[in-house]
């Protein structure tokens, strides 16, 4: 079984849950940028969570199918189309062998998903099939012409959901996950983080600034961090520091004065002082704004944030159950 790449879209790479355990060899996890949305679409083809499948930013590519598949589409709204018939997100899709989906644009977000029965089944490296583009690790973003191999599945659903007579070239379930929850990209909607190691070096003026003030995502924002445009910040006085461990949501300080906040290919170390850290739940929400949106933080505790993590973690293990009882009705 594989997906043959027409046309490859801005920016596509195969991604799963991450590299984990190689930040001591200075390998980070990079993944999913918005990884519950990848999570959701692995739920809805019966996939693990952390099943490899590809990442589409700002606009999607032009894929056919070489077999009968079934699919799901989550993350930023997106425009999809099976030999021009639409396609809906957020629910399970059986799509015949040798249809043609062509993704457009995304009119609200910055990223979207899409899972395959079965996974990406691309060479792992170092435990993940995740493409880090900063570290060269894992391939490439797609081209045309690449072929991607899907792994096996242990049950046709496509075949319950068409049925004997049903000849259309898609065939979707009358149930769908509600997005509302999961997918917020509202600029108006603060990013919730904890204060860190170097916040009380900051001087009186830049702490209250930094959870005050609208920050503008720059143009050269990528998937290792996002540089922040608007108020500059200021030490008390330079610190000199030697590099420490840092992660995917710390907010960094560079001596010019505008934060960075780390994204999924952040580095395993950083010299910069560390003034806050985005909670784990506002993460993807913040994965799924684009260069020039607007970005507000909103101070809030530790026990909040592991609070918050706690209950979305549950919600998911919920939703994760009641899809597979579904899957297999």
């Amino acid at each position: 079984m594989s997906i043959a790449v027409l046309a490859p879209g801005m920016l596509t790479t195969v991604q799963d849950g991450g590299r984990i355990g190689h930040a001591a060899i200075g390998v980070g996890r990079a993944g999913a940028m918005d990884d519950v949305a990848l999570r959701m679409a692995n739920m809805l083809v019966g996939n693990g969570e952390n099943a490899a499948g590809l990442e589409m930013t700002l606009r999607g590519p032009h894929l056919r199918f070489d077999d009968d598949v079934l699919i799901a589409v989550t993350g930023a709204d997106i425009e999809v189309r099976c030999n021009g018939e639409p396609v809906p997100a957020w629910r399970p899709v059986a799509v015949r062998a040798g249809s043609q989906i062509m993704f457009g644009n995304m009119p609200r977000g910055a990223r979207s998903y899409i899972a395959v029965a079965g996974g990406i089944n691309t060479p792992p490296q170092l435990g993940s099939r995740s493409c880090d583009l900063n570290a060269g690790i894992g391939g490439r973003p797609l081209g045309t012409g690449d072929v991607l191999p899907v792994g096996p599945t242990k049950r046709d659903i496509c075949r319950a959901l068409w049925g004997n007579l049903d000849t259309s070239a898609v065939a979707v379930t009358r149930w769908s996950l509600d997005p509302r929850a999961w997918s917020d990209a509202d600029p108006r909607t603060p990013v919730r983080v904890v204060a860190a190691t170097h916040f009380p070096q900051l001087d009186i003026a830049s702490q209250r600034a930094l959870c005050a003030t609208d920050f503008r995502i720059g143009a050269e924002s990528n998937r290792v961090g996002y540089r922040l445009e608007g108020a500059v910040l200021a030490q008390r006085e330079p610190l000199e520091l030697i590099s420490e461990g840092v992660m995917p949501g710390t907010v960094q300080l560079p001596p010019g004065g505008g934060p960075i906040v780390l994204m999924a290919e952040a580095p395993t170390c950083g010299g910069y002082p560390r003034v806050a850290q985005v909670i784990a739940v506002d993460l993807p929400h913040l994965a799924q704004r684009r260069p020039g949106a607007t970005v507000r933080f909103a101070e809030t505790s530790l026990d909040d944030a592991q609070t918050r993590y706690l209950r979305r973690e549950r919600a998911l293990a919920r939703i994760g159950h009641i899809v597979a009882e579904r899957l297999h009705e």
